[in-house]
């Protein structure tokens, strides 16, 4: 009998050791999950920040225009504003104000860090087309973190090597005709 229980003592002898073993591999791999689920979160954040930066700045060049409807003319864009690294000064119209203005915010002049200005998206654009008499649309452009579908929206188009990392926000303004 004595030697019965010596024996399942030794033929159990590695089984724990063998649990053990599979569950540090579960917890790796949980664990590894979890990094990888962090990292996306990570990217995820970073993008929706930057489109609500970018909404921020589309509302602002919006109000800017309709305060000045009668030279909204003014405004249209021929190349994106934003390229560049240098914050000018801004003087002249009202309008060329707001533009510049507006370029310096797309170069982040809001916030900054150091001597370097970080206050707006990855490479932001922002360009203004007149649609018609009294309908424009104002369009911002930057570079994503990760690929996306093609923005229908050709402001900034090329600027970031692959287009698939283009994001884009819109917006139609429609400016009424007041009497004077």
């Amino acid at each position: 009998m004595l030697k019965a229980v010596s024996n399942s003592r030794h033929q159990q002898a590695g089984v724990s050791l063998i649990e053990v073993l599979v569950s540090v591999v579960i917890v790796v791999l949980g664990l590894l999950g979890l990094a990888g689920l962090q990292s996306h979160a990570t990217v995820a954040e970073m993008e929706a920040f930057q489109r609500a930066q970018a909404l921020v700045l589309l509302q602002d060049m919006v109000d800017r225009i309709n305060a000045n409807r009668k030279l909204s003319m003014q405004y249209v864009t021929a190349a994106p504003l934003g390229t560049g690294n240098a914050i000018a000064a801004c003087a002249g119209t009202i309008a060329l104000r707001d533009l510049c203005e507006w370029q310096n915010a797309l170069l982040g002049a809001a916030e900054s860090s150091g001597t370097g200005a970080v206050g707006a998206m990855i490479g932001a654009r922002g360009c203004i087309v007149r649609i018609d008499a009294q309908t424009y649309m104002v369009t911002i452009a930057w570079q994503g973190l990760s690929r996306a579908g093609m923005p229908v929206e050709t402001c900034g188009q090329g600027a970031y090597g692959n287009d698939e990392n283009r994001r884009t926000v819109s917006t139609i303004i429609r400016l009424a005709l007041l009497a004077a």
